[in-house]
């Protein structure tokens, strides 16, 4: 078979020769109990740097060694590019959120041989969904391998907007010490009210992580929690997002992305929010009104906007985000650190251990199975139908 796998380019100074730390903690579960991935074997040193192209996941020993063509390329966009030339007779086809190959109608048509389309990681909106399902392509990513990561940069970019980091870090890197700049936008993240829209796996481990901060938890979410964990956290749940919106001073987004929520976050719901309100979204770019947003900063309708995650990806560099005013953006890296890379690099080789050798594939891991939404797909995504 032919696995074809899209991984970001590798550092601009090379591959790494040493890593800053010798290890990387080794952990068993994720909080509800599920398992790592536990493929047969590894071929990598967890802690290396897996998800770029001289890095492969780890996979070229394994695949190779079974007798399957393996190619990878960072080439991914346009007509003339790698993947789209190499794209007509994969059996297989690997991306990344952080870098996706965006399997559209058009390419999965051309895509004869395509029976299976991975994620390495979480978050598989860069495949259409609906052609998968017409075509029966099974689509899997790797439940649970890099939330752990997402929540902690979520918190990380919530503390950075509202205490004013990272201007305040550049006036220290460029010799001053104006502290009256840095501090006429820093505020306490205490008494204020933080909501998540979609309390899944990272909203709810978002909300878990806020709770220390004394921040008043808010949360909206197709699913009701239940109330052991309402009370626990001192939850208040409201049943849409409008509500969600203009009760908070701090809105996180941790949605798919799927036909409901795409432009959710528009010129008019912004315009309800509390003024001076921040979003932190590490969901999916499209949730966003890519210019409802560049407005609503220049207007002083949010005070910030922070994010890791874009449209197209990479996005252009005249992107708007790139350049508007009080954000704390950063290239999509939330779900890709070096623990959360050897987690979905091992789970990637789960699932094609599992697809070559004709066993089930972890009912948590798959996306689209036999023409239907299916395990994690099923409560997670919707299509148009």
């Amino acid at each position: 078979m032919k696995v074809l796998c899209v991984l970001y380019p590798d550092p601009i100074n090379g591959y790494p020769k040493t890593y800053a730390r010798a290890d990387i903690p080794a952990i068993k579960n994720y909080p509800d109990g599920q398992t790592v991935p536990n493929p047969h074997a590894i071929d990598f040193i967890p802690g290396e740097l897996l998800g770029c192209k001289t890095g492969e996941l780890g996979l070229r020993k394994f695949l190779e060694g079974l007798g399957h063509t393996f190619v990878v390329t960072t080439d991914k966009d346009g007509p003339d590019s790698e993947f789209e030339k190499e794209l007509p007779d994969a059996d297989v086809v690997i991306s990344q959120p952080f870098w996706p190959a965006y399997l559209t109608k058009e390419r999965i048509a051309k895509a004869k041989n395509l029976k299976l389309a991975i994620t390495a990681g979480i978050g598989s909106d860069h495949v259409d969904l609906e052609s998968a399902i017409e075509h029966e392509i099974t689509v899997a990513e790797v439940t649970w391998s890099n939330s752990t990561s997402v929540m902690e940069h979520t918190v990380m970019s919530i503390l950075a907007l509202v205490r004013n980091f990272i201007p305040s870090h550049e006036i220290a890197k460029n010799g001053g010490w104006n502290i009256a700049d840095c501090v006429e936008r820093s505020y306490d993240a205490e008494g204020m009210n933080i909501g998540v829209l979609a309390a899944g796996r990272i909203g709810l481990g978002v909300l878990r992580r806020l709770k220390p901060f004394g921040v008043k938890l808010h949360y909206s979410e197709r699913h009701r929690l239940p109330e052991e964990i309402e009370k626990e956290l001192d939850l208040t749940y409201h049943e849409n997002v409008e509500s969600l919106a203009v009760n908070c001073d701090v809105v996180s987004i941790h949605a798919p992305l799927h036909p409901e929520t795409e432009g959710l976050f528009n010129d008019a719901l912004i315009g309800k929010m509390k003024k001076g309100s921040y979003i932190v979204n590490t969901a999916r770019a499209k949730i966003c009104d890519r210019d409802a947003i560049v407005r609503a900063l220049e207007s002083g309708q949010l005070a910030g906007y922070a994010g890791d995650v874009w449209f197209p990806q990479p996005p252009s560099a005249d992107h708007p985000w790139r350049s508007m005013p009080f954000n704390a953006m950063t290239p999509h890296i939330s779900g890709s650190s070096l623990p959360g890379q050897a987690r979905y690099a091992a789970g990637t080789r789960e699932i094609l251990e599992c697809f070559f050798e004709g066993k089930p594939i972890r009912d948590v891991y798959l996306v689209t199975k036999g023409g239907k939404l299916a395990g994690v797909g099923a409560s997670s995504y919707t299509v148009k139908k």
